[in-house]
Protein backbone atom coordinates (compact mmCIF):
# COMPACT_ATOMS: atom_id res chain seq x y z
CA UNK A 1 0.00 0.00 0.00
CA UNK A 2 1.36 3.42 -0.95
CA UNK A 3 0.97 6.63 0.99
CA UNK A 4 -2.30 8.54 0.68
CA UNK A 5 -3.45 12.09 1.26
CA UNK A 6 -5.02 12.59 4.70
CA UNK A 7 -7.19 15.29 3.18
CA UNK A 8 -8.93 12.67 1.02
CA UNK A 9 -10.43 11.07 4.13
CA UNK A 10 -12.97 13.88 4.45
CA UNK A 11 -14.29 12.97 1.00
CA UNK A 12 -14.48 9.31 2.01
CA UNK A 13 -16.43 10.20 5.14
CA UNK A 14 -18.81 12.56 3.37
CA UNK A 15 -19.75 9.93 0.79
CA UNK A 16 -20.03 7.25 3.48
CA UNK A 17 -22.45 9.45 5.43
CA UNK A 18 -24.61 10.54 2.53
CA UNK A 19 -24.34 7.74 0.00
CA UNK A 20 -24.36 10.27 -2.84
CA UNK A 21 -21.67 12.30 -4.57
CA UNK A 22 -23.92 15.36 -4.87
CA UNK A 23 -24.94 15.28 -1.21
CA UNK A 24 -21.32 14.83 -0.15
CA UNK A 25 -20.34 17.77 -2.35
CA UNK A 26 -22.88 19.99 -0.59
CA UNK A 27 -21.48 19.01 2.80
CA UNK A 28 -17.95 19.83 1.66
CA UNK A 29 -18.94 22.95 -0.29
CA UNK A 30 -17.46 21.66 -3.52
CA UNK A 31 -18.76 19.87 -6.63
CA UNK A 32 -19.48 16.20 -7.30
CA UNK A 33 -16.66 15.92 -9.86
CA UNK A 34 -14.09 16.87 -7.21
CA UNK A 35 -15.60 14.40 -4.73
CA UNK A 36 -15.49 11.59 -7.30
CA UNK A 37 -11.89 12.39 -8.27
CA UNK A 38 -10.67 12.51 -4.66
CA UNK A 39 -12.48 9.28 -3.79
CA UNK A 40 -10.99 7.49 -6.80
CA UNK A 41 -7.55 8.75 -5.82
CA UNK A 42 -7.92 7.49 -2.26
CA UNK A 43 -8.94 4.02 -3.43
CA UNK A 44 -6.04 3.95 -5.87
CA UNK A 45 -3.52 5.08 -3.23
CA UNK A 46 -4.80 2.50 -0.73
CA UNK A 47 -5.10 -0.23 -3.33
CA UNK A 48 -8.58 -1.20 -2.10
CA UNK A 49 -12.20 -0.66 -3.04
CA UNK A 50 -14.13 1.32 -0.42
CA UNK A 51 -17.50 1.61 -2.17
CA UNK A 52 -19.77 -0.32 -4.47
CA UNK A 53 -21.14 2.05 -7.11
CA UNK A 54 -24.69 1.74 -8.42
CA UNK A 55 -27.33 4.02 -9.96
CA UNK A 56 -28.81 4.36 -6.46
CA UNK A 57 -25.60 5.69 -4.98
CA UNK A 58 -22.49 4.59 -3.12
CA UNK A 59 -22.54 1.72 -0.64
CA UNK A 60 -19.62 0.89 1.61
CA UNK A 61 -17.82 -2.37 1.01
CA UNK A 62 -17.07 -4.62 3.98
CA UNK A 63 -13.62 -3.06 4.23
CA UNK A 64 -15.12 0.43 3.89
CA UNK A 65 -17.43 -0.34 6.82
CA UNK A 66 -14.45 -1.29 8.96
CA UNK A 67 -12.47 1.81 7.99
CA UNK A 68 -15.21 4.44 8.32
CA UNK A 69 -15.24 4.34 12.12
CA UNK A 70 -11.47 4.81 12.28
CA UNK A 71 -11.61 7.62 9.74
CA UNK A 72 -14.33 9.29 11.83
CA UNK A 73 -12.15 9.08 14.93
CA UNK A 74 -9.28 10.67 13.00
CA UNK A 75 -11.62 13.44 11.85
CA UNK A 76 -12.71 14.16 15.41
CA UNK A 77 -9.12 14.16 16.67
CA UNK A 78 -8.14 16.58 13.91
CA UNK A 79 -11.02 18.92 14.84
CA UNK A 80 -10.00 18.91 18.50
CA UNK A 81 -6.36 19.53 17.51
CA UNK A 82 -7.35 22.46 15.30
CA UNK A 83 -9.51 23.96 18.04
CA UNK A 84 -6.69 23.68 20.58
CA UNK A 85 -4.23 25.27 18.17
CA UNK A 86 -6.42 28.34 17.71
CA UNK A 87 -7.20 28.98 21.37
CA UNK A 88 -5.95 32.29 22.62
CA UNK A 89 -6.70 36.00 22.26
CA UNK A 90 -8.34 35.56 18.85
CA UNK A 91 -10.49 32.57 19.74
CA UNK A 92 -13.09 31.36 19.18
CA UNK A 93 -12.81 31.10 15.44
CA UNK A 94 -13.93 28.86 12.62
CA UNK A 95 -17.29 27.65 11.35
CA UNK A 96 -20.06 26.32 13.56
CA UNK A 97 -23.26 24.98 12.02
CA UNK A 98 -26.35 25.07 14.23
CA UNK A 99 -29.50 23.12 13.36
CA UNK A 100 -32.77 24.10 15.03
CA UNK A 101 -36.50 23.51 14.65
CA UNK A 102 -38.06 26.02 12.29
CA UNK A 103 -39.93 27.91 15.00
CA UNK A 104 -37.06 28.25 17.47
CA UNK A 105 -34.59 29.22 14.76
CA UNK A 106 -36.71 31.69 12.82
CA UNK A 107 -38.81 33.24 15.57
CA UNK A 108 -36.30 33.36 18.42
CA UNK A 109 -32.64 32.88 17.50
CA UNK A 110 -32.73 34.72 14.18
CA UNK A 111 -33.30 38.02 16.00
CA UNK A 112 -30.52 37.39 18.49
CA UNK A 113 -27.66 35.57 16.75
CA UNK A 114 -26.44 38.57 14.70
CA UNK A 115 -25.33 40.31 17.90
CA UNK A 116 -23.17 37.31 18.79
CA UNK A 117 -21.74 37.15 15.27
CA UNK A 118 -20.85 40.86 15.32
CA UNK A 119 -18.97 40.50 18.60
CA UNK A 120 -16.95 37.52 17.32
CA UNK A 121 -15.89 38.32 13.74
CA UNK A 122 -13.57 35.28 13.55
CA UNK A 123 -16.52 32.98 14.13
CA UNK A 124 -18.74 32.01 11.19
CA UNK A 125 -22.21 30.91 12.33
CA UNK A 126 -24.40 28.83 10.02
CA UNK A 127 -28.02 28.71 11.20
CA UNK A 128 -30.10 25.86 9.72
CA UNK A 129 -33.76 26.22 10.82
CA UNK A 130 -35.54 23.45 8.91
CA UNK A 131 -38.50 21.08 9.31
CA UNK A 132 -36.53 17.86 9.63
CA UNK A 133 -33.91 16.21 11.78
CA UNK A 134 -30.34 17.12 10.90
CA UNK A 135 -27.87 14.38 11.73
CA UNK A 136 -25.06 15.13 14.15
CA UNK A 137 -23.65 11.64 13.58
CA UNK A 138 -23.16 12.40 9.87
CA UNK A 139 -21.70 15.82 10.76
CA UNK A 140 -24.50 17.68 8.99
CA UNK A 141 -24.37 20.06 11.95
CA UNK A 142 -22.04 20.71 14.89
CA UNK A 143 -24.74 21.66 17.38
CA UNK A 144 -28.46 21.02 17.46
CA UNK A 145 -31.54 22.33 19.24
CA UNK A 146 -34.14 19.56 19.22
CA UNK A 147 -37.58 18.67 20.57
CA UNK A 148 -36.37 15.45 22.12
CA UNK A 149 -33.19 14.01 23.58
CA UNK A 150 -31.58 11.03 21.81
CA UNK A 151 -31.65 7.96 24.00
CA UNK A 152 -28.21 6.76 22.97
CA UNK A 153 -25.07 7.81 21.19
CA UNK A 154 -21.96 9.86 22.01
CA UNK A 155 -23.84 13.09 22.68
CA UNK A 156 -23.99 15.72 25.39
CA UNK A 157 -27.66 16.47 26.08
CA UNK A 158 -29.10 19.36 28.04
CA UNK A 159 -32.68 20.54 28.44
CA UNK A 160 -32.49 24.28 27.92
CA UNK A 161 -36.06 25.55 28.27
CA UNK A 162 -39.67 24.30 28.31
CA UNK A 163 -42.25 26.00 26.11
CA UNK A 164 -46.02 25.94 25.83
CA UNK A 165 -48.36 25.79 22.87
CA UNK A 166 -51.89 27.21 22.95
CA UNK A 167 -54.88 27.24 20.63
CA UNK A 168 -55.09 30.48 18.66
CA UNK A 169 -57.56 32.09 16.29
CA UNK A 170 -57.63 35.33 14.37
CA UNK A 171 -59.90 38.11 15.54
CA UNK A 172 -61.67 38.01 12.18
CA UNK A 173 -62.36 34.27 12.54
CA UNK A 174 -63.81 34.63 16.01
CA UNK A 175 -65.91 37.61 14.92
CA UNK A 176 -67.50 35.43 12.22
CA UNK A 177 -67.68 32.12 14.12
CA UNK A 178 -68.62 33.49 17.51
CA UNK A 179 -66.97 33.07 20.89
CA UNK A 180 -65.61 29.67 22.01
CA UNK A 181 -66.52 29.28 25.67
CA UNK A 182 -65.81 25.64 26.57
CA UNK A 183 -63.31 22.95 25.46
CA UNK A 184 -66.01 20.73 23.97
CA UNK A 185 -66.79 23.47 21.45
CA UNK A 186 -63.29 23.32 19.95
CA UNK A 187 -64.17 20.20 17.94
CA UNK A 188 -66.71 22.17 15.90
CA UNK A 189 -64.01 24.32 14.31
CA UNK A 190 -61.51 23.57 11.51
CA UNK A 191 -57.98 23.03 12.81
CA UNK A 192 -54.58 23.77 11.30
CA UNK A 193 -51.68 21.39 11.96
CA UNK A 194 -48.83 19.26 10.63
CA UNK A 195 -49.14 16.70 7.84
CA UNK A 196 -49.83 13.44 9.66
CA UNK A 197 -47.41 11.18 7.80
CA UNK A 198 -44.62 13.78 7.70
CA UNK A 199 -44.31 14.38 11.45
CA UNK A 200 -40.62 13.63 11.96
CA UNK A 201 -40.49 13.82 15.74
CA UNK A 202 -43.03 12.93 18.45
CA UNK A 203 -42.80 16.46 19.84
CA UNK A 204 -44.82 17.78 16.89
CA UNK A 205 -47.61 15.22 17.22
CA UNK A 206 -49.65 17.39 19.56
CA UNK A 207 -53.22 17.40 18.24
CA UNK A 208 -54.06 14.14 19.99
CA UNK A 209 -53.08 15.77 23.28
CA UNK A 210 -54.54 19.22 23.01
CA UNK A 211 -57.52 18.39 20.72
CA UNK A 212 -58.15 14.62 21.10
CA UNK A 213 -59.86 12.98 18.16
CA UNK A 214 -59.26 15.97 15.87
CA UNK A 215 -57.65 15.74 12.44
CA UNK A 216 -56.23 18.91 10.96
CA UNK A 217 -58.33 20.19 8.07
CA UNK A 218 -55.42 22.28 6.79
CA UNK A 219 -52.01 20.64 7.04
CA UNK A 220 -48.50 21.89 6.42
CA UNK A 221 -45.01 20.76 7.43
CA UNK A 222 -44.09 24.41 8.06
CA UNK A 223 -44.93 26.42 11.18
CA UNK A 224 -44.74 29.52 8.97
CA UNK A 225 -47.57 28.20 6.79
CA UNK A 226 -49.63 27.18 9.82
CA UNK A 227 -49.20 30.62 11.32
CA UNK A 228 -50.25 32.25 8.03
CA UNK A 229 -53.36 30.07 7.76
CA UNK A 230 -54.35 30.93 11.33
CA UNK A 231 -53.89 34.64 10.73
CA UNK A 232 -55.91 34.39 7.51
CA UNK A 233 -58.86 33.07 9.50
CA UNK A 234 -58.99 29.47 8.26
CA UNK A 235 -59.62 28.16 11.76
CA UNK A 236 -57.81 27.23 14.96
CA UNK A 237 -54.03 26.91 15.04
CA UNK A 238 -51.89 25.31 17.74
CA UNK A 239 -48.90 27.61 18.07
CA UNK A 240 -46.13 28.27 20.60
CA UNK A 241 -46.78 31.34 22.72
CA UNK A 242 -43.38 32.83 21.88
CA UNK A 243 -44.40 32.88 18.22
CA UNK A 244 -48.08 33.83 18.34
CA UNK A 245 -47.55 36.64 20.86
CA UNK A 246 -45.95 38.72 18.11
CA UNK A 247 -49.23 39.17 16.27
CA UNK A 248 -52.00 41.43 17.55
CA UNK A 249 -54.52 39.83 15.20
CA UNK A 250 -54.24 36.49 17.04
CA UNK A 251 -56.21 35.65 20.18
CA UNK A 252 -55.60 32.70 22.55
CA UNK A 253 -58.62 30.40 22.87
CA UNK A 254 -59.32 28.92 26.32
CA UNK A 255 -55.65 29.19 27.30
CA UNK A 256 -56.09 27.74 30.79
CA UNK A 257 -57.91 24.66 29.54
CA UNK A 258 -56.19 24.09 26.17
CA UNK A 259 -52.39 24.08 26.24
CA UNK A 260 -49.52 21.62 26.20
CA UNK A 261 -45.84 21.76 27.11
CA UNK A 262 -42.76 20.70 25.20
CA UNK A 263 -39.02 21.07 25.82
CA UNK A 264 -36.09 22.31 23.79
CA UNK A 265 -32.88 20.30 24.13
CA UNK A 266 -29.34 21.32 23.27
CA UNK A 267 -27.36 18.44 21.76
CA UNK A 268 -23.74 18.18 20.71
CA UNK A 269 -21.30 15.42 19.89
CA UNK A 270 -19.13 14.60 22.91
CA UNK A 271 -15.94 15.29 20.99
CA UNK A 272 -16.92 18.91 20.28
CA UNK A 273 -18.39 19.98 23.61
CA UNK A 274 -15.24 21.60 24.96
CA UNK A 275 -14.13 23.43 21.83
CA UNK A 276 -14.26 27.23 22.09
CA UNK A 277 -16.62 27.85 19.17
CA UNK A 278 -19.12 25.22 20.37
CA UNK A 279 -18.86 26.33 23.98
CA UNK A 280 -19.49 29.95 23.04
CA UNK A 281 -22.59 29.19 20.96
CA UNK A 282 -23.94 26.66 23.47
CA UNK A 283 -23.64 29.14 26.33
CA UNK A 284 -25.29 31.84 24.24
CA UNK A 285 -28.27 29.65 23.29
CA UNK A 286 -28.75 28.38 26.83
CA UNK A 287 -28.45 31.76 28.52
CA UNK A 288 -30.57 33.59 25.95
CA UNK A 289 -33.35 31.02 26.06
CA UNK A 290 -33.45 30.85 29.85
CA UNK A 291 -33.55 34.63 30.09
CA UNK A 292 -36.80 34.43 28.09
CA UNK A 293 -38.29 31.57 30.12
CA UNK A 294 -41.57 33.43 30.80
CA UNK A 295 -42.07 34.06 27.09
CA UNK A 296 -41.47 30.41 26.26
CA UNK A 297 -43.76 29.25 29.06
CA UNK A 298 -46.61 31.56 28.09
CA UNK A 299 -46.66 32.97 31.59
CA UNK A 300 -48.92 35.95 30.72
CA UNK A 301 -51.71 33.51 29.78
CA UNK A 302 -51.48 31.44 32.94
CA UNK A 303 -51.70 33.79 35.93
Amino acid sequence: MSEFSWDDLQFFLAVARTGQLSAAARLLRTNHVTVSRRLDRLEKDLGVRLFERSPRGYMLTALGERLVERAGAMERDAAVFAEAATEGPTSPRGVVRLATPEGFGNFFLADRLPALARSHPALSIELVPIQQIVSLSRREADLSVALHSPSSGPYRRERIVPYRLFVWASRSYLAAAGPIERPAALAAHPVIGYIDDMIFTPGLDYLREILPGTRAAYQSSSIHAQLAATRQGFGLGVLPYFIARRYDDLVPVLPREAHIQRDYWLICHDDLVGTPRIRLLSDFIRDTARAAVDIFAGAPLLP
